[in-house]
């Protein structure tokens, strides 16, 4: 490639990547028109459709974007990324170095509670989005009212079984729907404004604030189907490691937000024409000779929009699992150019099963809003809070900067949060028990690591006293090399005190492996993969670094080293592996209840050789018991 064409072959990256971004990353905001304007209107004991009402609506809808996602997401917390990669988790990653354990702790607990509401929201937008469309077939044709839940659940099903091809491939296909979806709703808005123009007085600011005047309580409660038209933000930023900060920004900027506002104030005009529609406002400001294939096109963008959380979820168990927080899942990769596009069978299986759940028991979009919103609001928090500290820590901001700035985001993300707590009787209980269960399992896994970490050095040999005491004793010395998996450096293996107890040999060349993940950068730069201590007496110390969005690859990472002291030969090696038997006692460390689930999440964890891309043909396992 020419020095001339590498800018084209740039922009034609980044302009595949802006439409994949806005196929996959957008889809979740793009498709809140279906009903955040309708649930604005009916929230509570409902806000009479006037025109001050119309425009504090709109008013509210347009600064809310501009704040929370342009200001607040786009141009600050997506600068807040570790090397490319986004979510709270990487956040967390980038405050847990160097910290005190009471503070370390703390942090830890914010973030963890955040990444779990991710799961909970992952699990109601694709089940609001997909019947939220679905309905339109039902104000197009009535008598489709009673296939609107079989058809949402089928197509569900389908969203889900086609995640295995990649996020890269669904874009390519999703994100040329997205633009039309997106000039579609763009034309619809454009036609009802020029019959009330009026609407575009909502613009001003002032409007939002008569709104809350007028309406009181009515108003705030309104705040919390306001914040439906938000509520793929934070999805927006864990996505970011998919498609990168640029492409999604440019599809915000001169696609997304434009075709979005011109839709609601499109809405707002319609209800000033005739306020009889906000029954359903979106698909009554269509065409009735049109109403069936906007349904149809409705349908296939909600389908899209799932794609955001599904992607995020995918993302942020990738980013649990290398961290510690999660046992070892089957993560597959799914594209050669970007590393951050990922599937990961288990989470797309569960997510499938609980949004058809959610589609059952709630039965219609109007009441899944009301599970909706409480844990976006509570994770848009926590992502000032963290936000805060980044500004502090990492951008070296005074703290004067950093808390003036945190708390302008702070008032509209807890007034916001104050709204959505309304919703918890009616279904925001959700999000909230399944936020629960996720961190009680992942604090749970980490907690029991560390203990099984702890039981193992304490009866840890040192490898200085081991080779005193081989050295008196020889073993056998058999040719060849053997790499043992072992997590503390420098101390002896229980697999090797095992194969030298019950066969008196070792091997002529024994490699002791830690595979070490680096909590603070996303991916390690090669040339800091490995590092190789040459013991003595044909023992080596091998530490090999891997970022937490990448997925361990040994034998490359080892047939990638160069050390003048020792050759890896692939043909030749042999992995020896320490299986731990994790066994419930009283002993000291954790809840009963929870070392039986850590033992149920250790028997079930991935098994670690195809977790580390070992050959199957040469490894061994070691079995040994460890009580917790």
């Amino acid at each position: 490639m020419t020095t001339h064409d590498r800018p084209r072959a740039h922009q034609a990256r980044t302009a595949a990547l802006t439409i994949g971004a806005i196929g996959v990353v957008f889809g979740d905001i793009g498709t809140s028109p279906l009903y955040a304007m309708r649930e604005a209107f009916l929230a509570g004991d409902g806000i009479p459709v006037t025109e001050a009402n119309v425009l504090g609506i709109v008013s509210l809808i347009f600064w809310s974007l501009v704040i929370v996602l342009t200001v607040k997401y786009l141009m600050f917390v997506m600068r807040a990324d570790n090397q490319g990669e986004g979510g709270i988790l990487a956040l967390l990653a980038l405050l847990i170095s160097g910290r005190s354990d009471a503070h370390r702790a703390v942090v830890i607990a914010l973030a963890l509670f955040g990444a779990a509401l991710i799961y909970g929201d992952g699990m109601i937008t694709p089940a609001i989005s997909v019947l939220s469309a679905v309905e339109g077939f039902s104000v197009a044709t009535p008598a489709f009212e009673p296939y609107v839940i079989p058809a949402a659940i089928i197509i569900l099903i389908a969203l889900f079984a086609v995640q295995r091809v990649g996020t890269g491939s669904i874009g390519t296909v999703f994100g040329p729907v997205m633009l039309v979806w997106f000039a579609v709703i763009a034309v619809l808005g454009l036609a009802q404004l020029v019959t009330e123009p009026v609407v575009l007085r909502a613009l001003s600011p002032s409007y939002a604030v008569t709104f809350f005047v007028d309406n009181n309580m009515r108003g705030f409660l309104a705040l919390g189907s306001v914040f439906l038209v938000v509520t793929g933000s934070e999805a927006l930023f864990a996505d970011m490691g998919h498609f990168g900060r640029r492409p999604i920004a440019i599809g915000w900027l001169s696609v997304v937000f434009p075709a979005l506002m011109l839709n609601y104030a499109g809405q707002g005009a319609t209800l000033l024409g005739d306020p009889s529609t906000i029954e359903n406002p979106f698909y009554l400001m269509v065409p009735n000779a049109i109403q069936l294939p906007m349904a149809v096109l409705a349908t296939a963008a909600t389908v899209i929009a799932s794609q955001a959380l599904i992607s995020g979820a995918f993302s942020l168990t990738a980013q649990a699992v290398q961290l510690d927080y999660l046992p070892r899942l089957r993560v597959l990769h799914t594209s050669v150019l970007e590393r951050g596009q990922i599937y990961v069978p288990v989470v797309n299986w569960t997510l499938m099963v609980a949004c058809i759940g959610l589609v059952l028991g709630f039965g219609s979009s109007s009441r899944l809003a009301g599970a909706y919103g409480v844990g976006v609001t509570t994770t848009m928090v926590i992502d000032s809070l963290l936000l805060f500290l980044i500004a502090r820590e990492r951008w070296h901001w005074p703290s004067y900067r950093a808390a003036v700035l945190i708390a302008g985001f702070l008032v509209v993300d807890l007034v916001f949060f104050g709204a959505n707590l309304f919703k918890i009787p009616e279904g925001g209980w959700f999000p909230l028990l399944i936020a629960a269960l996720v961190f009680a399992l992942m604090s749970t896994w980490r907690r029991g690591r560390q203990l099984v970490g702890e039981r193992l050095r304490g009866v840890a040999v040192s490898m200085v006293a081991f080779r005193g005491s081989i050295s008196r004793d020889p073993p056998t010395r058999i040719p060849g090399t053997v790499v043992f998996l072992h997590r503390t450096p420098m101390t002896v293996p229980p697999a090797m005190l095992s194969i030298l107890r019950t066969s008196r040999s070792l091997p002529s060349e024994a490699v002791l492996l830690a595979v070490i993940t680096d909590e603070e950068f996303a991916r390690v730069p090669a040339v800091r993969r490995a590092t190789v201590t040459e013991i003595g007496d044909g023992f080596f110390q091998i530490e090999l670094r891997f970022g937490f969005a990448e997925q361990p690859n040994v034998p490359k990472a080892l047939s990638e080293m160069f050390s003048p002291n020792f050759g890896f030969v692939p043909e030749a090696t042999v992995y020896v592996l320490g299986t731990e038997r994790v066994v419930p006692t009283s002993k000291p460390g954790m809840a009963t209840w929870r070392e039986e689930v850590f033992s149920v999440l250790y028997r079930n964890a991935s098994p670690a050789a195809m977790y580390f891309g070992l050959p199957a043909d040469r490894v061994i396992e070691i079995g040994q018991q460890v009580e917790l």
